[in-house]
């Protein structure tokens, strides 16, 4: 939505570990429908009043685990068939999101000092497609602990191989380590 960068940084966001305790005692909103969002419920659950999830379809996409997860916090209240349309506010500052019940194209509002962006991430890979061997989501494969792909001499680090902790911490580090790699891979060439 053009209201998402509108609000971006006063209320919406896609990292509930980054930007969770803002909204400490505060009603937040989820947006999705996979083990990304149901994680990201479960995670604010503990810190805040309330988490609505909007889900588009009749049903989750997570885990069962997660599933069960959500459906035994109490503060978590599961929306199917919704998706959320806009998001209002004064001075940039999130206070509403505008949703649709996509089946009776009711809509209503929900008053929230946040939400959480949570459909998922499509790393910015496009371009190694048929070069570097990709997973099924299109992050970068690489070689066990190790920043080394299936090209000699090409490494990769950051959000483009990692799919799971995507912080700016753990690309640093993993930056570290596929320079470690290459300078191993270029002395063994001398």
């Amino acid at each position: 939505l053009e209201d998402e960068k509108k609000y971006s940084g006063g209320g919406v966001s896609a990292c509930a570990t980054c930007d969770g305790f803002f909204y400490r005692g505060k009603d937040v909103i989820v947006v999705g429908a996979g083990d990304t969002a149901a994680e990201e419920a479960t995670y604010l659950s503990k810190l805040c009043n309330k988490v609505t999830m909007l889900v588009r379809k009749d049903h989750f996409r997570a885990s069962k685990a997660m599933i069960h997860k959500v459906n035994n916090t109490p503060n978590i209240e599961v929306k199917f068939n919704h998706e959320l349309i806009s998001i209002e506010g004064e001075n940039n500052l999130v206070e509403r999101a505008v949703v649709i019940n996509n089946l009776t194209q009711e809509t209503s509002k929900i008053d929230v000092h946040g939400i959480f962006i949570a459909i998922g991430h499509k790393p910015n890979t496009d371009v190694f497609a048929g070069q570097i061997t990709l997973d099924e989501n299109g992050y970068i494969i690489t070689e066990g602990k190790s920043s080394k792909t299936n090209l000699p001499g090409v490494f990769a680090a950051g959000d483009v191989q990692d799919h799971i902790y995507r912080q700016a911490i753990t690309a640093a580090g993993s930056g570290c380590m596929a320079a470690i790699d290459a300078e191993r891979y270029l002395s063994e060439l001398e």
